[in-house]
């Protein structure tokens, strides 16, 4: 039986204590498997990325790592929140809240460094990523100074670099060329070939059967409305639609009007 990485039980969540984003969600996750959640934008995907992050807690319900209560008390011991900061790593939708020193590499080797990761397995990860993502360009400036998509780059680069063994992904492909969008989910599922679980929020449903083995359909109630393989739930067009992963587009030819689903391609803001 696969151990299990997350369990989350009933889990409600609001922010100010009066806008709800969670609503009574059951999710369990196992290690080594693909995850993907979707929904609309602001049905909850973020705030259940940052709860399996300890970025945030939830008001009510459960929450286990490995078999423990993911709690705020829990980061009180050191070793509990060094062991878990190891383990768990995410990249922000938003990569502007994951760069903040004065050059991309400093940001790359921020984080492996304050763990205590050993220096010649940091070169040699950073070399690898630096290599894969084509960014050693960038290296030497500022992060304030990059396109969107250079400094998703950057983000990703700087959370791979610590080796977790849960990689948590906010919208990963968000801004990026095709080119580089086929990186990332070659270098994730390489990650995933060697043991890692890879947990990713996303509204572009065309990468969403090579990167889950399960997905997660977020509804605007901010609960899981469906869960199946990636081909069940991509088949459902009157779910997606329904929840606004799709909409229907109408076009005429030779006076006949035609109606067909479209997948949204891009993320909303």
């Amino acid at each position: 039986m696969s151990e299990i990485i997350f369990e989350l039980k009933d889990v409600w969540f609001s922010y100010l204590g009066k806008f709800s984003a969670l609503c009574g969600v059951d999710l369990t996750i196992a290690k080594g498997q693909k995850i993907c959640v979707i929904g609309a934008n602001g049905s909850g995907k973020s705030t259940l990325l940052h709860i399996l992050d300890g970025l945030i807690f939830v008001d009510y319900g459960s929450v286990k790592f490995l078999g423990k209560e993911l709690k705020e008390k829990s980061f009180g011991d050191e070793n509990f929140s060094k062991d878990f900061r190891r383990s768990v790593g995410l990249v922000f939708q938003n990569p502007d809240v994951q760069l903040f020193c004065p050059t991309v590499k400093e940001d790359i080797l921020f984080g492996p460094l304050q763990l205590g990761i050993d220096k010649l397995e940091i070169e040699s990860r950073f070399e690898k990523l630096v290599r894969f993502l084509d960014i050693r360009h960038l290296l030497d400036r500022s992060p304030h100074q990059l396109s969107v998509g250079e400094k998703r780059k950057v983000a990703v680069t700087s959370t791979l670099i610590m080796n977790p063994d849960v990689l948590i992904l906010d919208e990963p492909t968000d801004g990026l060329d095709p080119l580089t969008t086929r990186h990332i989910i070659d270098l994730l599922l390489e990650e995933n070939e060697n043991g890692k679980t890879i947990i990713t929020s996303t509204h572009d449903l065309h990468i969403v059967q090579e990167i889950s083995d399960c997905v997660y359909v977020f509804s605007q109630e901010k609960k899981i409305i469906s869960s199946g393989s990636p081909d069940k739930i991509l088949e459902d067009t009157k779910l997606l639609q329904d929840n606004n992963l799709i909409h229907i587009h109408r076009h005429k030819h030779d006076q006949t009007t035609h109606i067909h689903p479209h997948q949204h391609l891009e993320h909303h803001s």
